[in-house]
């Protein structure tokens, strides 16, 4: 099995408990769908690295795994936004689904981050939104795609990206939900390349990096599951074309170099730099 495969195993693997596949039944009784993608409180990005692998330790010297943990999160937040991270695994799956009925009538992204109040802004609200605002919009069926853990993390000195959420589908009359898949995507435990904390500590893009491979991932899978091959009676394709709009990334630029320390002192919020 090719280390290509890994990551689709891993999900497929996590999805085949409580995940619900989408019949194309309840796809053909979808007239206007939206789509909300939101990363819950707490959900990150965490740095688990150093208070969890003691591999570290003498790397760190004085500096105490708790606080080398704190400068690593704050580098993580520097490499992508909150509402980066959940913008792209939403744009990603909208402009990949086939041009047909009901993707072609998706609810304009820009009105429904406008009703919800969350046009513009850094933050993806935490709570879950309310959904009957969107109904108004004329929505009849919510795409839903919910973060609920992501960072960093090690095991015996091999330390990668994770991502772990669900996406769903629901109805707005009822709230019945007709598709799950749960993700979770690990790449110490995919055996990916070492992600050096010390190396994203100085250049906090390579995170960045890896939550956009992972983030893809997800949403190929996403895109599969929404097109269902069981389909009948469905509207042809027709009118407009579900629009593509890609977020532009802007990506946390690195810090600038500081004044160097004196040999064995840190700069403040800096972890040690990488082995040659």
């Amino acid at each position: 099995m090719t280390r290509r495969i890994l990551p689709f195993l891993a999900l497929a693997l996590v999805s085949a408990c409580a995940s619900q596949r989408l019949a194309g039944a309840d796809l053909d009784r979808v007239r206007r769908p939206a789509f909300i993608s939101r990363i819950e409180d707490g959900a990150g990005p965490k740095s688990l690295v150093f208070r969890e692998d003691s591999a570290y330790r003498n790397k760190l010297k004085k500096l105490e795994p708790v606080e080398a943990d704190r400068r690593l999160t704050v580098k993580l937040l520097q490499a992508v936004t909150r509402f980066e991270v959940s913008e792209r695994l939403r744009v990603n799956t909208l402009s990949q689904l086939p041009r047909e009925y009901p993707w072609t009538h998706v609810v304009d992204p820009a009105r429904v981050a406008s009703v919800l109040e969350s046009f513009l802004v850094e933050e993806v609200p935490a709570n879950a939104p309310d959904y009957d605002l969107v109904a108004s919009l004329g929505a009849d069926t919510i795409v839903e795609f919910v973060i609920e853990d992501y960072g960093m993390r090690s095991d015996d000195g091999h330390a990668g990206a994770y991502l772990r959420g669900y996406g769903r589908m629901f109805t707005l009359d009822g709230r019945s939900e007709v598709w799950r898949r749960p993700f979770s995507v690990d790449q110490v435990s995919q055996g990916k390349p070492h992600l050096d904390p010390f190396k994203v500590g100085k250049d906090p893009s390579l995170f960045r990096e890896a939550m956009t491979s992972m983030l893809d991932e997800v949403a190929q899978v996403f895109v599969k599951d929404l097109t269902p091959t069981d389909r009948s009676g469905a509207p042809p394709a027709r009118g407009a074309s579900a629009a593509s709009d890609v977020v532009p990334g802007r990506a946390g630029a690195p810090a600038p170099e500081a004044t160097k320390p004196p040999e064995d002192e840190l700069a403040p919020g800096e972890l040690p730099d990488p082995d040659p």
